[in-house]
């Protein structure tokens, strides 16, 4: 018995010893062994590697009850930009830096502007004639309120306004009745005829709303000119306004000669 268990012991202490420590370097006798194949994996065990794992972390978190969104792009709808209308043209009505304007008039709203005679009256817009006086038929025994402009013409611009322009000494070649215009073209030339005999010479400017060419008593003016025509003096290209009406701030005579940069105060009618 005895001996059974030294042998017994013995045994185990050989095989303890053939047995090398983990960081033990190889014998040189020990012989080379090849690899080991690696077994197959089954194909449920997919093995998870780094691309994976990225590609994972990517996928956004859906509720179980959303429909995720389509992959197909939406195109953009297209947009044709649409052009803003041509800004309109005013002018100044005369060729002469030698004039004068009247900050009110008499009886009812207009501008007598003050030159010498002969100065060109032109278009203040593009537009259409609508009236033309070709001759001085007015009369002080009679006083006709419908010849008291004499020589006159009036336009109906592209804007809706008519412009009306009276006491010339002569109307330009070619003007009639139903021609188109353009801003600064000449219509006449500055004078002092119809009730204007023996003033200084001046053209009447008026401004109104279309009515017909024989509605005298429209056409001679029913908006104030005066801020407009500063404007247009200025270069600025401001469309008169029918609606509104203005009050010049001192009562002072047709015939007197002032500043045109005289101020006004405007009143909105109502409609």
């Amino acid at each position: 018995m005895t001996k059974n268990v030294v042998a017994l012991c013995a045994l185990v202490f050989c095989s303890c010893a053939c047995v090398p420590s983990p960081g033990a370097a190889p014998s040189p006798t020990e012989r080379t062994v090849a690899p080991a194949t690696a077994l197959p994996v089954a194909p449920s065990a997919t093995a998870v590697t780094p691309t994976v794992v990225a590609a994972i972390a990517t996928v956004p978190h859906v509720e179980p009850t959303e429909t995720l969104p389509s992959a197909t792009p939406v195109a953009m709808p297209e947009y044709t930009p649409v052009p803003s209308p041509a800004a309109r043209i005013y002018v100044y009505p005369v060729r002469s830096d030698d004039c004068t304007v009247s900050s009110s008039h008499h009886d009812y709203p207009a501008a007598d502007i003050f030159c010498p005679i002969g100065v060109a009256f032109v278009a203040v817009t593009d537009g259409v004639v609508d009236f033309v006086s070709y001759e001085d038929r007015w009369s002080p025994s009679t006083d006709d309120p419908a010849l008291r402009g004499g020589i006159a013409v009036a336009i109906i611009g592209d804007d809706g306004v008519r412009y009306y322009g009276s006491h010339l000494s002569g109307i330009a070649r070619g003007i009639e009745p139903g021609m188109r215009v353009t801003a600064g073209q000449v219509l006449g030339f500055t004078g002092a005829s119809g009730n204007a005999r023996g003033t200084p010479p001046h053209l009447h400017f008026g401004i109104s709303r279309p009515t017909t060419p024989d509605d005298w008593k429209v056409r001679r003016g029913e908006v104030w000119p005066q801020p407009y025509l500063s404007a247009w003096q200025r270069g600025e290209y401001v469309t008169p306004q029918l609606r509104i009406a203005a009050t010049p701030s001192s009562a002072v005579s047709s015939c007197s000669l002032v500043n045109s940069q005289s101020r006004f105060k405007f009143r909105v009618f109502p409609s």
